[in-house]
């Protein structure tokens, strides 16, 4: 199986503010110095939305947790058309040539979290839901790590055919993978030990047409398919550790938050990726 990211290529950010960057979703993954390493087909798209970031001040990383919820620009990175084009071409890509396309956010942002799994003690059967599952690549690390009762939904269904074959190419056939908008799961989609998002709700956030709402209506389905004291762990480059406090507050209690690459530029410090542990506190 050929495992990649999708090619990336170097931006300086020159004068633009880094908080700004980490919310557009810009910033990917932090390489040292004041370079960072962003997806070329995600700046394609954020590079026409440029409103998203112009205007930045290098003052607003000193003010991040006075920022409102609501200061994203739309892009169709929120939208279902551009996710369901996507994956066709991932999928007819994978079927070519066994390439599984796109691993979001980058292969070590899968194993932040892997690896801090397991320093818990969690039994192989637990259950996993992969929040948007995308090719399905976290589920076969997973599977790889011994765990037996997965479950990934995605509401693509490119993605959940190009998911399938990935795992049924890994020897994982026997994972859960459904087509389900996670912003309205059926009645009887619940009680799951842990859920995971990695960029997800970062899209729903961007949704031209009611991303408030969608915001909103992901933390009531969360509460439904995670069961009470279950453990919700997400990833985010557009939402800040303070900002997801405050989103997923109250029901959700900080467990850990989880070491991401970090940038300097202009005196101030910031965070490419936030990844937080929650626990739900029902």
């Amino acid at each position: 199986m050929c495992l990649r990211q999708r090619q990336h290529k170097w931006v300086e950010p020159d004068h633009t503010d880094g908080r700004k960057l980490h919310q557009s979703g810009l910033v990917s993954a932090s390489c040292g110095g004041n370079f960072h390493l962003v997806s070329t087909e995600y700046m394609s798209v954020m590079e026409k939305d440029s409103s998203a970031i112009k205007n930045a001040t290098e003052d607003s990383l000193e003010t991040v947790q006075d920022t409102a919820l609501d200061d994203f620009t739309p892009s169709k990175l929120g939208t279902k058309k551009y996710w369901d084009d996507a994956y066709q071409r991932e999928l007819q890509t994978f079927k070519d040539i066994g390439d599984v396309g796109e691993i979001w956010f980058g292969e070590e942002s899968m194993d932040r979290v892997i690896t801090w799994i397991e320093t818990q003690t969690l039994t192989d059967d637990i259950t996993i839901l992969d929040i948007g599952t995308g090719n399905g690549m976290f589920l076969v690390e997973l599977a790889k790590k011994g765990f037996t009762n997965l479950t990934g939904i995605d509401y693509s269904p490119g993605s959940v055919e190009l998911a399938k074959s990935v795992l049924r190419e890994g020897g994982f056939a026997d994972v859960n993978i459904e087509v389900m908008d996670f912003l309205h799961p059926p009645s009887g989609f619940s009680s799951f030990d842990m859920c995971i998002d990695k960029g997800t709700f970062d899209a729903i956030s961007l949704n031209p047409e009611d991303g408030q709402q969608g915001k909103a209506q992901y933390v009531a389905s969360l509460r439904q398919v995670l069961r009470p004291q279950g453990l919700f762990v997400i990833t985010s480059c557009n939402w800040t550790k303070e900002q997801l406090l405050q989103i997923f507050s109250p029901g959700f209690e900080l467990v850990k938050e989880l070491p991401t690459p970090r940038f300097q530029f202009g005196g101030k410090t910031g965070n490419s990726v936030t990844a937080l542990v929650f626990k739900y506190q029902a």
